[in-house]
């Protein structure tokens, strides 16, 4: 038995509608993918997020059928991985990735590093526009890609990337790359959107919202992105967690509290450096 969704959606830039608010599944194994994604589907999610390099489509695939929810009603994330960079080898990949999740396709499909050492991430996204026009995939995007990556896209094809996965949270909050992605159309989600270890959870700031709206910290940040209008994507294979990340549609921060929330910011440095690092 499943619940009706409990997450509203938007549009992205080529059409598509995208849940606010995901379910991320790393680094869950397949066997763990496979129960925590029905799990979370029976709660209310309908965005599940995956990605070659995790390891876990099978698993996740198998969660999506066990979820007994119709595959239209669900929305579905894979990402390519760098040895695949090529426009003719996108399709390779695409391959592999949907025979894993046996899907026959995804509603959006990321580069999930830009490695540019390699220099072939804007042939990889023409190769993602292919799988578009095909209607193999209903939205193509980038995880991990910095603004001036984004721009030689750009300057490349004329489809407009329809989402960039960043790691983002109230003290890596990415003014630049928010501004850029807000003035080009593409949608901003959050990877790692409550952070890591506990640090960020345990910030006074965050601690007194909590109490001040009878919540846990990890809602108020949560709260958070979708007041700036981004979609995180939290990962818990608790199935209390899940329902606690899910339940953040009603109630809101003010613009005060959002500001206090952001003060937090440890500067674009403390982020993962894209032109280093990636897989």
């Amino acid at each position: 038995m499943t619940t009706e969704p409990a997450v509203p959606t938007r549009r992205l830039a080529n059409g598509a509608r995208i849940p606010q608010l995901g379910f991320g599944t790393w680094p869950l194994d397949n066997d763990e993918a496979e129960r925590a994604v029905a799990e979370a589907i029976g709660i209310g999610y309908r965005l599940v997020d995956t990605a070659y390099r995790y390891g876990n489509e099978v698993g996740v695939g198998r969660g999506l059928r066990a979820s007994g929810v119709p595959r239209e009603e669900l929305f579905v994330t894979s990402k390519l991985n760098g040895e695949w960079h090529g426009r003719d080898r996108v399709q390779e990949a695409f391959r592999d990735s949907v025979g894993k999740l046996g899907l026959d396709y995804l509603d959006l499909y990321l580069i999930h590093w830009p490695m540019p050492w390699q220099d072939r991430y804007v042939d990889a996204f023409l190769g993602l526009t292919d799988l578009l026009r095909e209607g193999r995939v209903r939205a193509i995007g980038l995880s991990n890609f910095t603004p001036a990556h984004i721009d030689r896209i750009r300057a490349a094809t004329d489809v407009t990337p329809d989402v960039n996965q960043i790691q983002l949270d109230p003290s890596l909050t990415r003014d630049a790359a928010r501004a850029y992605h807000r003035e080009h159309g593409i949608a901003t989600q959050s990877w790692g959107p409550i952070g890591h270890g506990g640090e960020l959870l345990g910030q006074p700031v965050v601690t007194d919202l909590a109490d001040r709206y009878g919540r846990t910290p990890a809602q108020i940040v949560l709260r958070w992105h979708l007041e700036l209008e981004l979609i995180p994507i939290p990962k818990t294979a608790n199935p209390a967690r899940m329902k606690s990340n899910i339940d953040v549609f009603d109630f809101t921060l003010t613009p005060e509290e959002v500001a206090a929330l952001s003060a937090l910011d440890r500067g674009e440095g403390a982020a993962v450096d894209s032109e280093t690092n990636g897989h």
